[in-house]
């Protein structure tokens, strides 16, 4: 005789009753306190090296931002272009012509600015002896100028060149500049060795010939005469022993003589 569905529902909550009750799993955070003293200390440690390690590589990031966006912003952009080239020390040029040889152009960044070539290229204008250039922000170029001295004027195809002190002819005028001394040289300039022997004579004379002078005139590298007012002449000869000579002439200068020879100083002769 088959057992009924009462027993078989009886035989299974039996076989429930032996395994024990049903178990249910369930995952729960762990408080701070189930975690050893010496582990959470550990766990510390490791994220503060590896905060440390990290650190220099953040550090180094911004700074690398920071001076892209300050290059790209001095550079790149026109905020910081020139507004102004402001001239000082000249005379003998102008403003306009000492910015036309800057040769800047309008709104150009301020950091970009070759000073050194704007100086070269102003350095260039016959009366500049030399230029100074900087920077002044946001906008603005200093140009300052130191213009030629002029040491002797040199008459050539009825006008007047005046030279410095390096032979430089840097102006040419219709009329001689008053208190300058006369140089007659064939071609006046830097490189010209008439050009240079008639400045190292000027440069000798002491104020007494200065006071009386006339003009240098340089024929030749060794036939130089120096005249003086009164139709007198002091016979140079070339332009060596040029203080030795000056101080012989001054004391002869008390002399009635219309020549006075002190191309060999040594051994003076006058007439």
């Amino acid at each position: 005789m088959s057992p009924g569905p009462s027993r078989g529902r009886t035989a299974g909550a039996d076989a429930a009753s032996r395994r024990g009750p049903e178990r249910r799993w369930q995952l729960v955070r762990a408080g701070s306190d189930a975690v050893p003293p010496s582990t959470r200390r550990f766990m510390r440690r490791a994220r503060q090296r590896r905060m440390r390690a990290a650190l220099p590589w953040a550090v180094a990031a911004g700074v690398a931002v920071l001076a892209g966006l300050v290059a790209w912003t001095l550079l790149g952009t026109g905020l910081f272009g020139v507004r102004e080239v402001r001239v000082t020390g000249n005379d003998l040029v102008t403003a306009v012509q000492v910015r036309d040889a800057a040769a800047v152009p309008d709104g150009m960044p301020l950091a970009q600015v070759d000073l050194a070539g704007v100086a070269d290229r102003i350095g260039k204008l016959p009366p500049v002896e030399r230029a100074t250039v900087s920077r002044q922000w946001p906008d603005r170029l200093l140009v300052e100028v130191v213009e030629r001295t002029p040491a002797a004027v040199v008459p050539r195809a009825g006008r007047f060149a005046v030279i410095d002190s390096s032979g430089t002819v840097f102006r040419d005028l219709a009329e001689p500049p008053p208190g300058l001394p006369v140089a007659r040289v064939a071609t006046p300039g830097r490189d010209d060795p008439g050009t240079r022997a008639a400045l190292d004579v000027l440069a000798a004379l002491t104020p007494e010939l200065r006071a009386q002078l006339v003009d240098v005139t340089v024929e030749g590298l060794a036939r130089i005469t120096v005249r003086l007012r009164g139709d007198r002449k002091v016979i140079w000869g070339d332009a060596t022993r040029g203080e030795t000579k000056a101080r012989v002439a001054t004391a002869l200068l008390s002399r009635k003589a219309d020549t006075i020879d002190v191309s060999a100083p040594d051994v003076v002769t006058f007439r």
